[in-house]
């Protein structure tokens, strides 16, 4: 059975490691080494174990302790291109190259990619395929979500999707004009209702586990991305689980049956 830990995901760093037949990968690495590491012994995790880290985008709150984590656990960094020479202090450390189209072998891993809009050098969102066919997509920092984005998730078992801020929230933030707009445009952060709007374009009978990341703690609430996105997805007729990831360290993990063919129930 695959496991996702959330070691945290917010505007102060995001981390989420996938556990499966003794091996982890983790997806970014938004906090320090140290911190990282602290927070993996919280969840239980020995990140010896570690076959990688696999990065969204060179942003500090997603890739602040990559590199160094890399080098004392001796183990490679999947990144596009873009991300990987806007990586800093990457020197001694290997690089899988993540490009669209093309799955990357991270260890018992198999890491796939899609460009994402999002102001960064060049940002992806990722599908992590286990090795008993359990699949996990993890989508966020991006202001619009792509057609090469919808189709990555179509077929995970679980979603990690960005439910950043609430519209109104935003305007009452007291963020100036030009911060707000940035984060609700094309190149900005998705809004509670983008990601239900994602997330239902991708919805299947199969999937088991659908994660809130990246909400704001000025913009948002836990419960607002909540009340937002829950009704709607269990009128659509999901029937697994849904949770909103916060700040706190070694939130409980959450097992993933996955495996099963996933079976789309669109029209």
């Amino acid at each position: 059975m695959t496991t996702l830990h959330i070691l945290g995901s917010g505007s102060r760093g995001n981390c989420f490691v996938v556990e499966a037949d003794g091996g982890f990968l983790l997806l970014d690495a938004g906090f320090s080494a140290r911190e990282t590491t602290r927070r993996a012994q919280q969840a239980g995790l020995q990140l010896s174990c570690a076959a990688g880290i696999a990065l969204t985008h060179e942003h500090g709150d997603h890739a602040a302790g990559a590199a160094r984590l890399a080098r004392q656990l001796g183990i490679p960094i999947a990144a596009s291109d873009g991300t990987w020479r806007a990586l800093r202090h990457r020197d001694g450390v290997e690089h899988v190259p993540l490009r669209g189209g093309a799955p990357a072998a991270v260890g018992m891993f198999s890491v796939e990619c899609a460009g994402s809009s999002h102001d960064a050098a060049e940002p992806v969102a990722i599908a992590v395929t286990c090795a008993d066919g359990t699949r996990i997509g993890i989508a966020y920092d991006l202001g619009r979500p792509t057609a090469a984005v919808r189709l990555l998730l179509r077929d995970c078992h679980a979603l990690v999707v960005e439910a950043n801020h609430d519209e109104v929230l935003l305007r009452t933030s007291g963020y100036p004009p030009s911060v707000q707009q940035r984060i609700a445009g094309s190149g900005g952060h998705l809004s509670n209702g983008a990601a239900l709007e994602l997330i239902s374009g991708v919805l299947h009978q199969q999937l088991e586990l659908v994660v809130l990341a990246h909400v704001s703690a000025r913009c948002n609430t836990v419960e607002g991305a909540r009340a937002a996105v829950e009704p709607v997805l269990r009128q659509e007729g999901f029937l697994g689980r849904l949770v909103v990831a916060n700040q706190a360290p070694a939130m409980e993990p959450l097992r993933i049956a996955g495996h099963r063919p996933a079976v789309d129930c669109r029209p």
